[in-house]
């Protein structure tokens, strides 16, 4: 039986919201907490973009709950001795509860410093070698490191957790995929592709941890649910690579009409329907998924976490 976890969207809710809702998702029954790492919000509706590193802080003392970043570019916007660094302190604050996610990342968020965004395959060949100079700055040691994207120069974390934290790396295709399961602690994902999840744990995963997240909208009348997971969050379902390349929200706000309410509708959990809840979560668990993270789009986050703590949750996890 997998855990279920909440997923904080920085790109919506401010510093001491979040920190309000990781209370709110531990008391609801909640297992562990995803919270996302933008520079940008997707459009300008949701209005947000705290520095997730700050606002980890806070949850990291309000709550007991495992922490992870979903996920993190450590490439182009941060170079990967800064992202060690904060990786590690919020591991040490967290007492060894913290993951780090990481990906190739999305323009919207890494070109804001005037550089090239670089095709897929740099991208996934530089994010390679950022885990790999992570990994040597986690053991505390110095480090000197002169590759083909970084250079590291005396580098040494004195503020380091017992053990070296878990990197887990995010793929949607089987390119990334290979990478995630060749150097991952684990592997993370959206939707329940369990060809994906095959891949990862036969490739060379193993039993490496499988994290994947949906975004859902609670609410008790379905129609408004509906609206306002579109004006928030029509861009997760924009095609093809556009998610990747589109470097501001005004650009993904001038895609929006071609996702319609009826698109939303159909393929994101919208109302109250308990069934409809519980099956969107179980098709993780049926994919073999080991963790599985819900995010509440809009501001009706309390009756979310009411509502899961009272219908969903108990159906999931048998309580």
């Amino acid at each position: 039986m997998p855990e279920y976890g909440c997923f904080l969207a920085c790109e919506e809710f401010g510093p001491a919201e979040l920190v309000e809702q990781a209370r709110q998702a531990e008391q609801a029954g909640f297992q562990a907490l995803w919270i996302s790492d933008h520079y940008h919000p997707w459009n300008d509706a949701q209005g947000q973009s705290p520095f997730v590193w700050s606002v980890i802080g806070a949850p990291s003392q309000a709550v007991s709950l495992p922490i992870e970043t979903a996920v993190t570019c450590p490439t182009v916007r941060m170079h990967p001795a800064v992202v060690a660094q904060a990786a590690a302190t919020s591991a040490v604050l967290t007492e060894g509860r913290f993951r780090l996610g990481v990906g190739s990342g999305e323009a919207l968020n890494e070109h804001i410093l005037g550089d090239p965004w670089p095709p897929a395959p740099t991208r996934l060949e530089m994010l390679e070698e950022a885990i790999q100079v992570m990994r040597r700055l986690f053991t505390g040691e110095e480090v000197d490191h002169h590759g083909t994207h970084y250079t590291v120069e005396n580098a040494r974390l004195y503020t380091v957790p017992d053990e070296p934290v878990p990197i887990d790396v995010s793929g949607f295709g089987p390119q990334a995929t290979a990478l995630a399961a060749r150097v991952g602690d684990g592997y993370i994902t959206m939707g329940p592709d369990e060809e994906l999840t095959t891949q990862f744990r036969k490739g060379g995963g193993g039993s490496g941890l499988v994290s994947g997240g949906t975004k859902v909208c609670y609410g008790p009348d379905r129609e408004d649910a509906v609206r306002t997971a579109h004006r928030l969050w029509s861009s997760q379902l924009l095609p093809g690579e556009m998610a990747q390349i589109l470097p501001t929200p005004s650009h993904f706000e001038q895609l929006e009409p071609l996702v319609t309410e009826s698109m939303v509708s159909e393929n994101t959990v919208c109302g109250a329907d308990v069934d409809e809840h519980v099956s969107a979560l179980s098709a993780f668990a049926d994919a073999g998924f080991d963790r599985v993270y819900v995010s509440q789009i809009g501001p009706d986050q309390r009756g979310f976490f009411d509502f899961y703590r009272t219908k969903v949750l108990p159906q999931l996890t048998g309580r």
